[in-house]
């Protein structure tokens, strides 16, 4: 496999200093930038693996540079910033972010969160189950109806055309697909997904649930694939 490569966007030199010294341990390739047209214009130029924003950087803020990147790439987007009011959360996620880690951090939390996200982004699981929906070794695939996901790809296709999924979102449909029926609270989900056992609140599972329902679902409102198993947490239905 190729250098894993990861792009540092923050004002704060020493936090950029701090994370590239520490991920250059890891054997990452590191490249940094102190505002977000900066790091755009890197982005541009070279492909990367994950990309760290702050939210609050010159010239074009953090939340402007992800949606700008969703628009390109499904990577893994950490957002890591000061901001820790609920809703700068919620909108962090909403528009593609797939963690939100907040200052003053644990260095080697967030190097452990970076290393589960490039792990369940470049190493796809394959695996087979009993539960009726179709999915094989050889093809890497699961499907119901006309909903698709190619674990070898990355891509989930509904009715043959390609859905805008963040990694993160179709990791958790993968997750949940490959357990048709099965209910799972919001805490299982997360450690599942999110390789954590500590789920700061219940708005990253929910909002990533909300939006993978306006993707994969015909009517997000009355969902058919996500259900909502109330006063315990989601399952998804094949049929």
């Amino acid at each position: 496999m190729d250098s894993i490569r990861v792009l540092i966007a923050d004002d704060d030199k020493e936090i950029r200093q701090l994370l590239k010294a520490y991920l250059e341990k890891e054997c990452y390739k590191v490249d940094t930038a102190s505002d977000g047209e900066e790091a755009l214009r890197m982005f541009a130029g070279r492909s990367y693996n994950l990309v760290i924003l702050d939210l609050m950087m010159p010239k074009v803020d953090g939340m402007e540079v992800c949606r700008s990147l969703r628009t390109r790439t499904n990577i893994p987007i950490v957002m890591l910033t000061a901001k820790d009011q609920e809703i700068d959360k919620i909108v962090g996620l909403s528009i593609g972010a797939d963690d939100y880690i907040t200052k003053p951090f644990s260095i080697h939390e967030v190097i452990a969160r970076i290393k589960a996200h490039l792990r369940r982004f470049l190493v796809l699981g394959s695996g087979t189950n009993s539960n009726g929906n179709q999915q094989t070794q050889g093809e890497q695939r699961i499907q119901f109806n006309t909903l698709t996901i190619d674990l070898k790809k990355y891509v989930v296709t509904k009715g043959g055309e390609e859905l805008a999924l963040t990694a993160k979102e179709f990791e958790l449909l993968k997750f949940m697909a490959s357990h048709p029926e099965q209910v799972f609270t919001k805490t299982q989900l997360f450690r599942n997904v999110w390789d954590s056992d500590y789920l700061e609140d219940d708005n990253t599972v929910m909002v990533h649930i909300r939006k993978l329902r306006l993707k994969i679902e015909d009517d997000p409102s009355d969902p058919k694939y996500i259900q909502t198993v109330w006063g315990i947490g989601y399952k998804f239905v094949g049929d």
